[in-house]
């Protein structure tokens, strides 16, 4: 009667440290597949869906070894078939009906795990699809992302309604929930509401898509991925920032790669009065065309601006095929522009200011000069007094 409890702990022991050593296992077999590729993303769910599925299954393993031991005692016999029956009968109460049906948390725990199931299985043929269709048809980044999630919602809609009618759900027995739905949406969920239309708009209309550089408020970077609530921006620092998607609606965005990527780009400047407006633009000009990230076609250009306070004001005007490399390209313009600019001779100004003193004599009262006085010969101590 000792040995035997004896064992089933050893045994239960041992195939817990199974269970835990087969999800490392699983997890680290993952990750080495399918780190470097695009589907690399579904490793975090899969992940999750094996640990959630083993650590069940090792409580199993340990409620089921207990209990068995109460069975082999008289006097904790009772109490274990107390246990199994409050068990039994929590898990096949039922806690939910809808329309003639009701239902347990063993069957909402079934549904839930096939329609996760179902999403990691969309996720993988969406993968799968974008690899092996959408990149070999030729089409944009932006393009194959826009398919991409709208397959990927189509089939997650359809493939709910396909398991809830296997499962014996009746649809017709959602529409007090759904209404319920509607109404938290409406009051709760507002923004949420907003940025997941805005998602679809996005998606449909593709005012900006992945792999645009865009300049929305203060952020600049390049869009890696729309999803259903927000937005994903690479900044230039390498730096990933989630932008809800409502965003993009409400507020103006500068798509610099939308429709065509060439973009003009501004450096101001300015010389000090004396220079000649025509060298400093034959000047500019050259030292501009000779950068490789410059276009010859159009030809940059040198705006003379105005009289400033101190300077004439110039603008130098050059295009580029690379927009998310602007800041990069400025900074290597302002060092050729300075460059050139000393050889040549043309002074950068600095402010300037004409400074004019009256001269007058400054009328005082007797009193203040008496004060003034008195101060003087406090301050020297004794010594010799300046006279006025």
């Amino acid at each position: 009667m000792i040995i035997l409890p004896i064992v089933i702990i050893v045994g239960a022991i041992a195939l817990s440290w199974g269970l835990g050593m087969l999800r490392r296992y699983l997890s680290r077999t993952l990750k080495r597949k399918l780190e470097g590729t695009e589907r690399e993303s579904i490793t975090k769910g899969l992940d999750l869906f094996f640990t959630v599925i083993l650590s069940i299954a090792r409580i199993s393993v340990w409620v089921a070894a207990i209990l068995y031991i109460a069975d082999l005692f008289p006097d904790s016999r009772a109490i274990s078939q107390q246990i199994r029956d409050v068990l039994t009968s929590s898990f096949n109460a039922p806690i939910l009906t809808l329309g003639k049906s009701s239902y347990s948390i063993i069957n909402l725990s079934i549904l839930g795990a096939l329609l996760f199931g179902l999403i990691l299985l969309v996720r993988a043929f969406i993968d799968i699809f974008k690899d092996r269709v959408l990149s070999i048809a030729g089409l944009n980044r932006g393009a194959q992302e826009a398919i991409a999630v709208i397959v990927q919602y189509t089939l997650i809609f359809i493939g709910t309604l396909v398991l809830l009618q296997i499962w014996g759900l009746d649809l017709s027995s959602l529409t007090i929930l759904a209404s319920a739905l509607s109404i938290g949406l409406g009051i709760g969920l507002q923004n949420i509401a907003k940025n997941f239309g805005s998602g679809l708009i996005l998606v449909f209309e593709r005012p900006i898509q992945v792999g645009d550089f865009i300049e929305v408020g203060d952020l600049h970077g390049t869009v890696e991925r729309i999803g259903a609530r927000s937005t994903e921006i690479r900044t230039l620092d390498r730096v990933s920032i989630i932008v809800p998607n409502s965003r993009f609606l409400d507020s103006e965005v500068i798509n610099w790669s939308h429709g065509n990527p060439i973009s003009r780009i501004h450096l101001p400047l300015g010389v000090a009065y004396g220079s000649d407006p025509q060298h400093v633009r034959t000047v500019l000009i050259e030292a501009a065309s000779e950068h490789p990230k410059v276009l010859a076609a159009p030809s940059p250009s040198l705006l003379f601006k105005g009289f400033g306070d101190s300077s004439l004001d110039f603008e130098l005007l050059i295009w580029t095929a690379e927009p998310d490399k602007q800041f990069l390209l400025k900074s290597d313009l302002y060092f050729l522009i300075y460059e050139v600019l000393n050889q040549n001779q043309i002074e950068i100004p600095f402010p300037q200011r004409d400074l004019h003193l009256r001269s007058g004599k400054v009328e005082m009262s007797s009193q203040l000069e008496s004060a003034l006085i008195e101060l003087a010969k406090q301050g020297n101590h004794g010594g010799v007094a300046p006279t006025y």
